[in-house]
């Protein structure tokens, strides 16, 4: 007998219900047809997948290990299928397919891209999870970042370098350095500290920023977007962010001096990904017309040249 993924369903929902008669009710099958198809299912792994009794059905070890399949297999199934049904239905021409880490240009590259196809996007604060996603075809771009200087993420991606930008703070409007042209990272020694997440080199480039700046930061909040604001807001923290980031009422964005840290956008591809030259115009523009909307960065820009994107 060759395992089907009906055959899946009926140990799953043995499993689910803890009965065959549990079972065969919610499957909508008599009890002894159901007992007789897992019988056929047993004989054809080889082994018994439950021990019955009159207080129901557990699995065996046999059991446990083809429920621990089922339950990986099942959903993939459903969801191939599901995918399968939008792809068929959607327009012949392909859409872009994106995936993206937290960042600033995500809404206004998604905005310029689907005046000409269709868009979806997921996001994740993993870079690995998303670069990944794209190697299997699931995605056709990444948007994501790493720290100055370093290399592109590993894998089989081609990656195009979309701008190379400072790290700012954001302070709430009575921290002493709102009032600031820019600061120094030794002067924030007695901050708490609030970063989005992610799985890149971006907390050690950090440490090692505050190294030289002859301090080791105090409590760093690893949070999402909304809370690092509300921290920063009411004071309980200092967030670091991207130059091109645009403050939140009641937060005022703040050069670090010397830029000790730097941010590089990264927009990585699937070799088969459609219109790549395009795509990346578009995202360099989106970068460009976000420099132009942030007059801290722009001002910075002014009297640091050389040290970051222009517009």
């Amino acid at each position: 007998m060759d395992l089907e993924l009906r055959h899946l369903r009926i140990v799953r929902a043995v499993a689910d219900a803890g009965s065959v008669s549990k079972a065969a009710s919610l499957l909508g099958l008599a009890q002894p047809a159901l007992t007789a198809q897992l019988k056929r299912i047993e004989r054809g792994l080889g082994g018994t997948l439950f021990e019955r009794d009159r207080h129901g059905a557990r699995p065996t070890r046999l059991g446990e290990l083809v429920l621990s399949r089922a339950r990986v297999l099942l959903p993939a199934a459903q969801e191939l299928q599901e995918e399968a049904v939008r792809f068929a239905a959607s327009p012949s021409s392909p859409g872009y397919r994106i995936g993206a880490t937290n960042g600033p240009i995500l809404g206004g590259l998604v905005d310029r891209l689907a005046r000409e196809r269709a868009v979806s996007t997921y996001t994740s604060w993993s870079t690995h999870e998303l670069t990944s996603m794209v190697e299997l075809g699931r995605l056709d771009y990444v948007l994501t970042g790493a720290c100055g200087d370093s290399g592109t993420p590993a894998g089989a991606l081609v990656w195009e370098s979309i701008a190379l930008d400072p790290v700012f703070c954001l302070v709430g409007e009575e921290h002493p350095a709102a009032q600031e042209k820019e600061v120094e990272l030794a002067s924030l020694a007695g901050e708490h500290w609030a970063v989005t997440p992610g799985d890149g080199c971006f907390a050690d480039c950090f440490a090692t920023a505050c190294a030289r700046a002859g301090f080791t930061p105090g409590t760093i909040y690893e949070t999402d977007v909304s809370t690092c604001t509300h921290l920063a807001q009411v004071g309980r923290a200092v967030v670091l962010c991207q130059a091109t980031h645009q403050p939140a009422p009641g937060l005022v964005m703040v050069p670090l001096a010397g830029a000790p840290l730097r941010w590089r956008q990264l927009l990585g591809r699937h070799p088969t990904a459609p219109d790549t030259a395009w795509v990346v115009a578009q995202a360099k523009q989106v970068h460009r017309d976000a420099v132009r909307r942030s007059p801290v960065y722009s001002d910075w820009l002014v009297r640091n040249p050389g040290h970051g994107t222009a517009p």
